[in-house]
């Protein structure tokens, strides 16, 4: 039997196909997995319960049927998996240092810092948190992720923080998951069974010091060369390249933000709208010369939401040869907020705008058996006042059922691809929207520099 004909198994046998098929397959349909067939190993991904309540979660909603799910899972197998925005699976922190550092009266700012550094890359040097870290990859069956590696804002020092840890995870891993530098290289990385992180910088990099536009934009393409490929340009609220989602004003992009485009075009950086206004979102991409984005957001067409794109928005994006990355976040999606609505959304971008410009930014991470544990050694810290970041408008994310945002774990990647299947997408439309649009957009990004 083949690698890939085993894999195709290990899953079946992971996803509780049986248990599955007595409500989903006739009797006549199901074959119990052949005993010498199993081979689990220690710290086998199959022996994660968090990875299997997730993925049996989703198949309770899909309910597919054996020969869909068998097609869809060797389907994923087969196909470069590009996600458009999303965050490499989180590690638990260390709890006794942070403990230690909380008792030496170390700042808010520091604590934060040691959070982030933790369980951003942590992987790299925790033999546990490693393995666990491969388990997640290897369930996800995802070949690269457009890495969010820049803390939201436009300070140089604050974007290189996370930058740096990113570098350091690629760095200290490049058998498993090297940082990609080019299209190419996510292409040999698949080509070669690894993974890869392509990098998004969260922010346009400014001097902030205002002396000519020139001078504001000259770090653009210093980041450039530090690895990132993608840059929002504004994070929910207004900034001087222009206004957010959450702003209520509307007011669209500045004559500035227009320069920062243009400048993004010029170096190679893809311009993601995903947090901005649907002002500044349809300015922008008319504006813009290369294909521009808005990697992870939902349709409002569906669901009117600060962070969903009203098609008008979204067609100006598709006229850019750009795209539109559906993102797994319950209160964005609107209704269950769970994995057949977001293949919802899918659809709508699908029918209405071709699947030449549909991709998946998932948004949600996997994150370490461990991290509750090392979390509950932290001495409690005094209430402090709601991030920059975090000021979102009240209500704007929503609730939902646990069940809904379990069915869109990250690791339940796999059936994202089933659930295409199961709605009649052709093989070939199916592998752009799981990777060969992003790696077409990366790849016009960077043509003619």
């Amino acid at each position: 039997m083949s690698e890939r004909s085993i894999d195709r198994r290990r899953f079946l046998q992971a996803s509780a196909a049986l248990s599955l098929a007595a409500a989903t397959v006739s009797a006549a349909e199901t074959t119990a997995p052949d005993p010498a067939e199993d081979v689990t190993e220690p710290g086998d991904w199959r022996s994660n319960p968090l990875i299997q309540q997730a993925c049996q979660v989703a198949l309770n909603i899909l309910k597919p049927s054996r020969k869909d799910l068998e097609h869809g899972l060797e389907l994923h197998a087969q196909s470069l998996v590009f996600e458009s925005y999303g965050f490499s699976p989180r590690a638990a922190v260390d709890g006794d240092a942070i403990r230690a550092a909380v008792e030496a009266d170390a700042s808010d700012v520091e604590i934060q810092d040691m959070r982030e550094s933790m369980s951003m890359n942590r992987a790299a040097t925790d033999p546990a948190e490693q393995a666990e870290f491969k388990q997640a990859w290897e369930a996800a069956g995802v070949t690269c992720i457009f890495q969010n590696a820049g803390e939201e804002g436009q300070s140089v020092m604050r974007l290189i923080k996370r930058l740096a840890h990113f570098t350091y995870l690629t760095d200290l891993l490049p058998d498993f998951l090297p940082k990609a530098a080019t299209p190419d290289e996510i292409v040999a990385a698949k080509q070669a069974g690894r993974h890869c992180l392509y990098f998004s910088g969260n922010g346009a990099p400014l001097t902030e010091q205002w002396v000519s536009i020139e001078d504001e934009l000259r770090y653009i393409h210093i980041f450039f060369e530090l690895g990132i490929r993608m840059m929002h340009l504004t994070y929910n609220r207004r900034n001087m390249i222009g206004d957010g989602c959450a702003e209520p004003a509307n007011a669209g992009l500045s004559d500035f933000g227009r320069a920062v485009v243009a400048e993004m075009n010029r170096v190679g950086v893809i311009a993601d709208c995903a947090h901005s206004g649907w002002q500044t979102s349809l300015e922008a991409a008319k504006t813009s010369q290369k294909p521009m984005v808005a990697s992870h957001t939902t349709c409002a067409a569906l669901n009117p939401h600060i962070r969903s794109k009203p098609d008008e928005v979204i067609r100006a994006i598709c006229d850019t040869g750009g795209l539109v990355g559906i993102c797994c976040i319950p209160g964005f999606l609107g209704g269950k907020g769970d994995i057949s609505v977001m293949l919802d959304h899918i659809d709508h971008v699908v029918k209405k705008f071709g699947p030449d410009h549909a991709a998946i930014g998932t948004d949600v991470a996997y994150t370490s058996r461990n991290a509750a544990a090392e979390n509950k050694k932290t001495p409690a810290r005094a209430r402090s006042r709601t991030r920059w970041e975090a000021f979102w408008p009240p209500g704007s994310l929503g609730s939902s059922a646990p069940e809904a945002a379990l069915s869109m774990a990250w690791t339940n990647w796999p059936l994202f691809t089933v659930g295409m299947v199961q709605r009649g997408y052709r093989d070939d439309d199916i592998q752009k929207i799981l990777g060969g649009n992003v790696l077409r957009v990366a790849r016009a990004a960077l043509k003619d520099l």
